[in-house]
């Protein structure tokens, strides 16, 4: 990927006035967080770079902000720098191995009629998080000190000394779902993006096209367009049994927050 400017595309719609950026010397070149470029998190300080005058010929070193797909995260959608959108959808878990063969048999093709149906591309993302259980021993110790039942107390300290020593030996994982729905504003890009390919081959020296400006019919057709396909997904894995809810702003810039720190 070639080197970006620090000027990132704004996302402007045409009712909107679009922000002027302050003139800047060369000298000082800024360099902002990941967590600047996402709606609901508190602006980070920035850090000024004093380092010598770059020459022209110069290349200007990437930021972190410039790494970022995402320009903006606005009414549950996210809204990438091609101009295309996306929506993430949150599900909960089944756990199939406790399920007899009847029950396997009919997730399994209920599974199948769900992908059947999808008339658009989606990517599922399963995350694991190590779980910190240092607050729950510590309400649990709490919880006991306040008991006076004798018995209690003492089925609660062999409950907490297990804990203790099992999170010790082994690694307490937590994992979270999320379906990502997308939406190409342009025909042609859908069909390249279902394509196979490699996740690094996004940084390769191909500059990818940025859109700078979204008219206002634009916006809403893929607003109305993403709430039915997230609506056709949510149909579809209720059938299979597995709860799922759209992640809305907040919790959009949340999620992107953890991933990029």
């Amino acid at each position: 990927m070639e080197p970006q400017s620090n000027n990132q595309p704004q996302m402007i719609l045409p009712n909107q006035p679009m922000a002027q950026p302050a003139a800047q010397p060369v000298a000082q070149q800024s360099v902002q967080p990941a967590a600047n470029n996402m709606a609901g998190i508190g602006s980070a300080a920035m850090v000024a770079n004093q380092a010598a005058p770059v020459s022209p010929n110069q290349e200007t070193p990437l930021s972190t902000q410039s790494t970022l797909l995402i320009s903006e995260l606005r009414d549950n959608v996210v809204i990438m720098k091609d101009g295309s959108f996306r929506a993430v959808v949150a599900c909960k878990s089944i756990n199939f191995d406790l399920m007899s063969d009847m029950e396997r048999e009919g997730v399994e093709y209920s599974y199948q009629n769900f992908l059947n149906s999808l008339k658009f591309t989606t990517q599922i993302l399963v995350r694991s998080q190590r779980v910190d259980i240092g607050p729950y021993i510590e309400r649990l110790s709490e919880i006991r000190r306040n008991n006076d039942n004798m018995l209690l107390g003492v089925l609660m300290d062999d409950y907490i000394n297990f804990i203790d020593i099992l999170s010790q030996e082994a690694n307490i994982m937590d994992k979270s779902f999320f379906i990502v729905i997308p939406y190409y504003t342009s025909v042609d890009a859908e069909k390249v993006i279902q394509q196979t390919k490699n996740f690094f081959k996004s940084f390769s020296k191909t500059k990818t096209p940025e859109v700078t400006r979204i008219d206002r019919a634009t916006y809403e057709k893929a607003l109305s367009e993403l709430t039915n396909r997230v609506d056709a997904v949510t149909s579809g894995l209720f059938q299979i049994g597995i709860n799922s809810v759209r992640l809305n702003t907040k919790e959009l810039a949340e999620l992107y927050y953890n991933f990029n720190n």
